[in-house]
């Protein structure tokens, strides 16, 4: 006897229709190959408007929030999806986002005191409208269970894995994979990320030290330094740069640092040696340990995935 698996993949106003009519047509694919491998399980894949049809959905087995183009629904989504959404959560549905789908997981209040991921460009929004939320942008995906969270526009791809993974069996998603040309092993989005200081804050003095450590990045540079240059005190400082900028300098001169590196890594031939010494580290093997924990990566699998 077939095992029928129903999702349902809300189409609301802005979603990416790539994601929403890919996601589909990747578990039709998977379909496919779990016939040839003589399983039971199948995929049985409704869209929905939450303006309309909400109201007729049966039984669901998983809900999925695919990433959006633009627009600010995902920040305002309609009381009837997030009723839709926690009735389909309190009666056993797995949910699932991707990229600003976190939004509206976190809007109706399912995602407070646990871990999510969203697209690291909406990090900061995410956090400051959601502070709730334990996000872990650097995750490109997080099973938690009973939800499901993806960061980046095209990471609804590996969400589609991860479904197919656990309500098939691995080998079927390693096998859909191949057919799709895709990459099965495990990635993070932090591989991707670029660093995006924040400049709106609208502390004027810590925005000046920041465009000094823009200019200067390759120079020695020390909370002393950074301090002297406002005619604070370093106690002062630390607190008007960390809550401007939501990094601690340390935290913040590193980030810069392993951008320039990792721009420096795409676009020349030099080595990572050299390249640690142009941005202002003497000591290349601890720049190195800086570059993979907040990459993840070394330098040369850096390159070798980017070149």
């Amino acid at each position: 006897m077939t095992k029928d698996i129903h999702i349902v993949i809300i189409d609301y106003p802005d979603a990416l229709q790539s994601a929403v009519h890919g996601l589909k047509e990747l578990f039709l694919f998977a379909n496919k190959i779990v016939l040839e491998n003589q399983l039971n399980e199948q995929f049985v894949v409704r869209i929905a408007r939450p303006d309309e049809e909400l109201d007729n959905i049966g039984q669901t087995d998983i809900v999925i929030l695919p990433p959006c183009l633009g627009g600010n629904y995902y920040n305002v989504p309609a009381s009837k999806l997030l009723n839709f959404i926690n009735n389909a959560h309190r009666t056993g549905s797995i949910l699932c986002s991707v990229c600003a789908g976190a939004f509206i997981l976190a809007k109706a209040g399912l995602l407070n005191n646990r871990a999510a991921t969203t697209h690291w460009q909406l990090a900061d929004e995410f956090n400051e409208k959601h502070p709730k939320v334990s996000l872990k942008i650097e995750s490109l995906l997080i099973n938690d269970g009973d939800i499901i969270s993806a960061g980046g526009l095209m990471s609804w791809i590996d969400l589609g894995l991860e479904i197919v993974a656990q309500f098939t069996q691995p080998h079927i998603m390693r096998k859909l994979g191949k057919y799709l040309i895709v990459d099965t092993s495990k990635r993070e989005q932090r591989y991707y990320v670029s660093f995006s200081p924040k400049f709106h804050h609208g502390n004027q003095q810590i925005l000046a030290v920041q465009h000094y450590i823009q200019a200067n990045y390759n120079k020695s540079l020390h909370v002393t330094l950074l301090a002297s240059l406002l005619y604070m005190s370093e106690r002062t400082f630390l607190r008007q740069f960390t809550r401007a900028t939501t990094q601690r300098p340390v935290q913040y001169i590193q980030k810069v640092r392993v951008q320039k590196a990792c721009e420096l890594l795409e676009s020349t031939t030099q080595s990572f040696e050299q390249i640690a010494l142009n941005i202002g580290y003497d000591d290349v093997n601890s720049f190195r340990k800086v570059f993979i924990k907040i990459i993840g990566l070394s330098p040369s699998a850096f390159k070798a995935r980017f070149i």
